[in-house]
């Protein structure tokens, strides 16, 4: 295939060739012998020109205008490259001045990482672990040309292209690779996704494929534009639900989030703030950060001041991206905040100076995608020195970083001058150097062994399917590894399956905390891990003893927009504020909060009420309005003192029933009169006491009959009353004997009617026990439900009306000669009545629990005791203290018919 020299430029001391690859000779001694008609005829047909030196009879060195930083280059039958960011420094070192001439100032490193130099040498382990290997690669050698890019984009397409011509300094479309050496298979790199992006670009071209170990990016996943490039996928999902669930473990709802000012950080603000909303927890800043040789366009000052609103932090992007944002926080020496973060982020380095990783960063906590360690990687990293590996031209910069020797800068490197060439590099301590293997130099581990397994497959697919001939040509081209890595080669690098451009049924993040050990040695310590297969499916195990908080936490520190609701109180929305800021109230009676922070109280059990401050809830008490109550023992002693003296009046009319005042109205109705009276003071002994089934149908039944016995009786006697002194003259005698039977029909009757009533209340819908638990606080009141309320209001609707019209028949004879006549005592009577139970029916139906009986008691024994005061009483004491006008002579002077009756 031809290829055209390009990117050519004249100066001093050189010479202009241009031409295709299979007459680059021809070229150069064209070139050597007129220069000028070989620029002329290059310009003329409009070609791209290269440089030659002609001051080295020996060299055949091309270079471009910008001269690509040295590489490590370790030959073999094919070559893997590497592009490493070893260090942050400016992006261009060019200064111009007029308009053709250029100088190259000095680099300026603003950060140095050595910690990197890790990923670099997880190459080198790698190919030497697969040459070692000699039936992987069939005999053929796996050699690696790494160059170190910085962060610096010029600096990654210079490299890409120096990989593929086989100079440093590149030559465009020319490969200056003799026959001795391999050709370029693949590329390893790199660390950031600018990085990548512009080397992909270059590679691309070619078809060489390139394997990314930073942090996966979407904006890299297109194949239009960059379809030679692969990159180790994420769980995005496993990752957000492990943060979420790490932030709900210790109740951080109030938390920052920290991304680059790039896509990747915009798609991780975008689903995180939808994934913290989804699980109650507020965004309480979103700040983007800007790469640090861009320019500074957001005050450092507002940042710090939003940092200090919450004391944690979800801080998403890597080591590079994030250089700004770790000198902001020393700068401004932001202390105390506890950061939540990935792997991509190194938080134990100290990048500008001295170790202060873990006076900002003590007690961070860190989620990694789980990874099992490279086996002999440790023991490795332990023989690593200067001595084993002299070709190495970035180890002795790298050297003096890490164990802080004095050097000498020429040419942009380190030079050592006092250096402990034999020390190990696990002495050194963890803001400097880590033994552990990082995610991103598993990643270059993995992605080795993956190129190398597809260049298995691709020679076994070839020496199946064509003779081994002396002459044949075993190493494959680029292009050919594609369909190996695009089928799922990457899955099974290293012996694991699903690595790469897949995700697993199941992710597990590993979660460290960056602590200090008793021994005063800083160190990322695994405090527990998340095991994520799907959103139902997802396991949190964390060890809290293990972890430590830093320099200025004793505990767990708190992340709230405001103090926690105590248990007893519940949230309580604050207008015009995120949910995470709320107020707090009480519970509501018969509701508990037992824990802090809920949103809402739980109501208790119907058998449980609420008690200290509405945090637990107990069993309800069952009460009941017993004899051994205060009300219930002064309703008892009423009600048997009141049937004991109505007996006591029973007697006394008994033994003076001769007498005028007691025969004038009627003896027998007295007689049934009183004892129903004694019966109805009787009847609050059926409603004190537990409820059972028997006294819940007895006692109103019991109430309604008796009570309408005695108002039928005083029905009966008004009657007689108006009839008898209607009766004045002798002829109406036997009218009154009509009369008097009667009376005894409308006390039958009446009672009947009642008894009727309350028949069909039993047959129907029957009183039984109940329990109501709201009517008392902490109680579980016992009590009879009346089953049917409405013929519950029958049996009083129709007491009411016997009352009534007794109240009006009396009331009618109220001016009626008042020496025995009852109408005025019977009349007053029904007025009591009347109110009693008129006030009876509104207290009842307001009033709950055990007062209902109370009330209904009172108005059985205040109604009974009216109608027996209203009427018996004065007659009492006609009868004990005023026996002198308890004389026929004096019934006679008034009622004279009726001494003819009688």
């Amino acid at each position: 295939m031809d290829k055209l020299l390009t990117l050519g430029s004249r100066s001093s001391g050189l010479i202009v060739v241009c031409g295709r690859v299979g007459r680059f000779h021809a070229a150069i001694d064209k070139a050597k012998e007129d220069s000028e008609t070989t620029d002329s005829w290059c310009r003329s047909h409009h070609l791209n020109v290269g440089c030659f030196d002609i001051k080295s009879e020996q060299s055949s060195t091309l270079s471009s205008a910008i001269s690509a930083s040295p590489g490590y280059h370790r030959d073999g039958d094919v070559i893997i490259g590497g592009l490493f960011s070893l260090k942050a420094t400016l992006p261009d070192t060019r200064f111009m001045f007029g308009f053709q001439h250029t100088v190259y100032l000095p680099e300026f490193v603003f950060a140095a990482l050595p910690k990197h130099y890790q990923h670099l040498l997880a190459m080198v382990f790698a190919v030497e672990q697969i040459n070692k290997d000699v039936n992987l690669l069939f005999n053929l050698s796996l050699g690696f040309s790494v160059f170190n890019v910085d962060f610096t984009e010029m600096k990654a397409v210079v490299s890409s292209m120096s990989l593929l011509s086989g100079k440093s300094p590149p030559v465009p479309n020319y490969n200056c690779r003799t026959e001795k050496k391999g050709e370029l298979m693949a590329v390893v790199g790199g660390v950031s996704t600018l990085i990548t992006t512009q080397s992909s670009r270059v590679l691309s071209l070619y078809n060489v494929p390139q394997i990314s170990y930073g942090p996966f990016d979407l904006s890299l996943w297109d194949r239009a534009q960059l379809p030679s490039l692969y990159q180790f996928p994420r769980d995005s999902a496993a990752l957000y639900q492990g943060i979420i669930r790490l932030l709900l473990h210790f109740g951080w709802v109030w938390v920052g989030l920290v991304v680059p000012d790039d896509i990747r950080g915009e798609t991780f603000l975008r689903d995180m703030t939808q994934e913290m909303d989804n699980s109650g927890l507020c965004v309480a800043i979103a700040e983007r950060i800007p790469e640090f040789h861009t320019e500074d366009i957001f005050d450092s000052y507002i940042l710090i001041v939003k940092l200090a609103s919450t004391s944690v932090s979800v801080v998403y992007g890597d080591t590079y991206s994030l250089l700004r944002f770790v000198l902001n926080i020393f700068s401004n020496e932001l202390y105390g905040r506890i950061f939540v973060t990935t792997s991509d982020w190194d938080i134990t380095t100290s990048p500008f100076g001295p170790s202060q990783s873990y006076t900002y960063f003590g007690g961070g906590l860190s989620l990694s995608v789980h990874m099992d360690e490279i086996p002999g990687f440790k023991d490795f990293l332990r023989s690593v020195q200067p001595a084993k590996y002299p070709h190495d031209i970035f180890i002795q910069d790298v050297w003096s970083m890490i164990f802080e020797c004095p050097h000498l800068t020429k040419d942009g490197t380190r030079k050592l001058s006092r250096c402990v060439q034999n020390g190990t590099l696990a002495s050194r301590s963890l803001d400097i150097w880590d033994m552990n293997t990082s995610a991103q130099s598993y990643k270059v581990y993995a992605a080795v062994h993956a190129i190398a397994q597809a260049l298995h497959e691709q020679l076994s697919l070839r020496m199946e399917k064509e003779s081994l001939e002396k002459d044949w040509n075993m190493t494959p081209h680029p292009w050919q590894l594609h369909p190996f890595l695009q089928r799922g080669q990457l899955e099974r690098s290293v012996g694991k399956r699903n690595i790469m451009n897949k995700t697993t049924s199941t992710t597990r993040l590993d979660i460290f905390n960056y602590q200090s050990l008793l021994n005063g040695t800083k160190a990322q310590v695994k405090v527990g891990e998340f095991t994520f297969q799907s959103h139902g499916v997802q396991h949190l195990s964390l060890n809290d003893e293990l972890i430590t908080w830093g320099k200025r936490h004793n505990k767990t520190p708190s992340a709230d927009c405001k103090s926690h609701c105590p248990p007893g109180f519940q949230k309580d929305a604050i207008e015009g504020k995120p949910f995470c800021c709320y107020g707090c109230r009480p519970c509501p009676e018969g509701e508990i909060a037992n824990v802090s922070d809920m949103d809402e109280c739980i109501k208790c059990p119907e058998d449980h009420y609420s008690f200290e401050a509405e945090v637990q809830c107990l069993p309800k008490i069952p009460t009941f309005l017993s004899y051994e109550d205060t009300l219930g023992a002064v309703l008892v002693s009423v009600a048997i003192s009141f049937s004991v003296l109505t007996a006591l009046i029973l007697g006394l009319f008994i033994l003076y029933r001769h007498t005028p005042i007691v025969r004038a109205n009627n003896t027998n109705l007295s007689y049934v009169l009183l004892v129903s009276l004694m019966l109805c003071f009787l009847c609050p002994l059926l409603f004190i006491g537990q409820p059972s089934p028997a006294t819940c149908a007895l006692r109103q039944v019991f109430f309604a009959v008796v009570f309408s016995v005695a108002v039928s009786a005083i029905l009966a006697k008004t009657f007689i009353v108006v009839v008898a002194f209607k009766a004045t003259r002798p002829g109406k005698a036997s009218q009154m004997r009509l009369v008097s039977r009667g009376s005894n029909a409308i006390v039958v009757l009446g009672s009947l009617i009642q008894g009727c009533i309350c028949m069909v209340w039993l047959g129907t819908s029957p009183p039984f026990p109940d329990v109501d638990s709201q009517a008392e606080f902490g109680h579980l009141v016992l009590l009879c439900n009346e089953g049917s309320p409405a013929a519950f209001f029958c049996v009083l609707g129709y007491l009411g009306f016997l009352a009534l019209l007794s109240l009006m028949i009396a009331f009618v004879a109220r001016r009626l000669p008042d020496t025995f006549n009852e109408a005025k005592m019977i009349t007053f009577s029904m007025l009591v009545f009347c109110s009693v139970w008129v006030c009876f029916l509104p207290t009842y139906l307001s009033t709950k629990g055990r007062l209902m009986v109370a009330v209904e008691s009172f108005a059985i024994l205040a109604s009974s005791a009216g109608l027996l005061g209203c009427i018996f009483l004065p007659k009492c004491y006609v009868i004990l203290l005023r026996s002198d006008i308890n004389s026929r002579k004096k019934l006679l002077e008034h009622v004279p018919s009726i001494s003819q009756n009688n």
